[in-house]
């Protein structure tokens, strides 16, 4: 049993892959907040897999960690010289590991934010990525406004040359850039958002606003903000998937990754001061990301939210168990057909068919293990962003909504905190408390969810969307999910 780290690098299974180049002469150039799965899953892998090819040996990157969660990960990346394993998980059972070596570097910012500060300053530092989740933007989900009432938000603007939040953070490398002469980085996101690069564009600036007008309008002028699709599953490590990592490769990850195979990157080509080579390594740099990111998140995403609440009420606990049933992959394949579909532009080079058949597959993959918990969180997050807006597109055009809304009254369903048989679901979201209290008068007050502006603004008024999610509500209550699913797909 090898314990990861660069020592044991010549030492590894022969089924492991490996950097192929010199560890040591690879240097920072990205600095990207919000380390996780699934930034170690696209991003970081393709940054090894140029290096491999002795490329982009000047694009490594330094992780920076702001929410108190993000030591866990400092401390895992820090015990194993920043090597990680990446493990992809074929659906007939076959895995395949490899060691990526990109990451050079981490901070954990409470620690030490101006050693952070400096290194983003540094002029090294070309680009600035982030993952930092679909609530890390900081916007009212109907309005889309920067929310200056955040308290640590409000407390970076009280004091901004020693900020804690990835807002205060950039913007005061930045305005620290400008003072010293030095060319602003870009900054990525590569969160699921629709428009990303214009959502980060337009929340950075508020907050550079905010702290003082000039200085806003030189980031928004002189920032870079590309707008990027990422997809890629990636579960949540579990203890078993590093349990399976010591069992079948004889290596020992405190924090190991599982991703399925497929993977896809498209990238607007819009940075200040140059980037990798990217599309050397498969990822597609376009002009106009816009028609595969709404391809993605009202297909993909938003076909997430429509499994995992009904799913879970109907007794299933993974993604994949939920599209081996043939009747929710009937209502699944209708929702894309007759509710998602029409909403999308011509996406250039792919056949929207093609790509449905392949998310089921994709979703239905076994070895996966995606869990419906985890899909079920942080939903007041995702469901304004990648269903209603399917909602509100279709109600304009006159399209179907039967299916959409349904998913709205299973996701009101599943916040009221048990299932059919009475046993307890923990709801995780920001808005727990608020949710749950709503959801709990479901019964009474049946359009008491949808009656909450700030989350669903003024759709519960449109006649057609409350219908449509009262009598999938009802179902939902007197015959149960898999009733009300056998319901829709029948219609």
């Amino acid at each position: 049993m090898q314990t990861l780290n660069a020592a044991a690098l010549d030492r590894l299974d022969v089924t492991v892959a490996k950097p192929e180049y010199d560890r040591a002469r690879v240097t920072p150039g990205i600095a990207h907040f919000g380390v996780g799965g699934f930034h170690r899953a696209h991003q970081a892998m393709v940054l090894d897999t140029l290096m491999n090819e002795g490329k982009a040996l000047d694009w490594g990157i330094v992780g920076i960690g702001v929410m108190p969660g993000d030591r866990r990960m400092q401390e895992a990346l820090a015990a194993q010289d920043h090597l990680y394993t990446l493990v992809v998980k074929y659906p007939d059972g076959d895995y395949q590991a490899r060691v990526i070596g990109s990451i050079v570097d981490y901070l954990f910012a409470p620690d030490d934010v101006e050693k952070v500060l400096t290194t983003l300053v540094d002029p090294q530092i070309r680009i600035v990525s982030l993952t930092v989740t679909e609530g890390g933007y900081n916007f009212h989900p109907v309005t889309g406004e920067f929310d200056l009432d955040n308290p640590d938000v409000a407390r970076d603007l009280a004091s901004p040359t020693t900020p804690t939040t990835t807002f205060g953070i950039i913007v005061e490398a930045l305005a620290r850039r400008r003072a010293q002469g030095v060319e602003p980085f870009t900054v990525m996101s590569c969160d699921n958002i629709q428009g990303n690069g214009e959502v980060a564009h337009k929340m950075f600036v508020a907050y550079a606003r905010a702290r003082k007008a000039e200085l806003g309008a030189w980031i928004d002028a002189e920032v870079q903000f590309p707008n990027s699709m990422v997809d890629r599953i990636t579960p949540v490590t579990t203890a078993e998937d590093i349990e399976e990592v010591r069992s079948r490769f004889a290596l020992d990850d405190r924090w190991p990754v599982v991703c399925e195979p497929f993977t896809q990157w498209v990238l607007e080509d819009h940075f200040n001061a140059g980037r990798p080579p990217f599309e050397q390594a498969d990822v597609q740099v376009v002009d106009d990301v816009m028609p595969y990111e709404l391809m993605k998140l009202r297909l993909l995403n938003a076909s997430h939210q429509a499994l995992t609440y009904f799913g879970y009420l109907a007794g299933y606990r993974y993604a994949h168990e939920v599209c081996q049933d043939p009747l929710f992959v009937q209502f699944l394949l209708d929702y894309m057909n007759e509710e998602a579909t029409p909403t999308l532009s011509p996406v250039p080079g792919v056949d929207l068919d093609d790509y449905k058949h392949t998310l089921i597959e994709r979703f239905a993959n076994p070895e996966i293990r995606d869990t419906l918990a985890r899909l079920c969180a942080e939903s007041s997050d995702r469901i304004p962003k990648w269903l209603l807006p399917v909602i509100r597109a279709q109600l304009e055009s006159g399209g179907e909504i039967q299916r959409s809304a349904a998913v709205v009254a299973s996701w009101a369903r599943y916040a009221e905190g048990a299932d059919e048989q009475g046993e307890p679901i923990t709801v995780v979201d920001r808005l727990h408390d608020e949710l749950t209290a709503i959801a709990q008068r479901n019964r009474g007050e049946p359009a008491a969810f949808i009656e909450n502006r700030q989350l669903f603004g003024d759709l519960a008024d449109n006649p057609r969307f409350r219908q449509a999610y009262l009598e999938a509500l009802e179902r939902l209550h007197r015959d149960g999910a898999r009733a009300c699913v056998e319901w829709l797909v029948a219609r």
